[in-house]
């Protein structure tokens, strides 16, 4: 098992699960993050730390595309380890449906 990261973080990019990871496993796109998933251990510490709750088990439903996103993007985006500001319009993103086909970016972020 593994935890995703889903299209809720989408423009929300809240950065509050990047303290609390013991293993480093998140990176950092222009406007989300993922998880590394041969890296994240499955602690689980991330999940209830997200305010957008975009962190989800690889054991829910539906979630082979996020799997997919996320281990194609931590190959290719810098990593993450510091908590940064989230974007001033997060709150407004959050629980927006559509995010990925309409905002999603695969530019990289600036990472630490």
């Amino acid at each position: 098992m593994t935890y995703v990261v889903t299209d809720n973080c989408i423009k929300c990019k809240y950065m509050d699960c990047v303290e609390v990871c013991p293993v480093d496993c998140f990176y950092e796109g222009e406007n989300m993050l993922v998880i590394h998933p041969d890296e994240c251990i499955d602690c689980g510490v991330c999940e209830p730390e997200c305010p957008a709750e975009a962190i989800k088990p690889d054991t829910e439903g539906n979630l082979e595309t996020w799997l997919k996103v996320n281990a194609d993007y931590a190959k290719s985006w810098p990593n993450i380890t510091q908590k940064k500001d989230a974007p001033s319009d997060a709150k407004q993103w959050d629980g927006v449906s559509g995010k990925f086909e309409a905002h999603f970016s695969a530019n990289p972020g600036s990472g630490d």
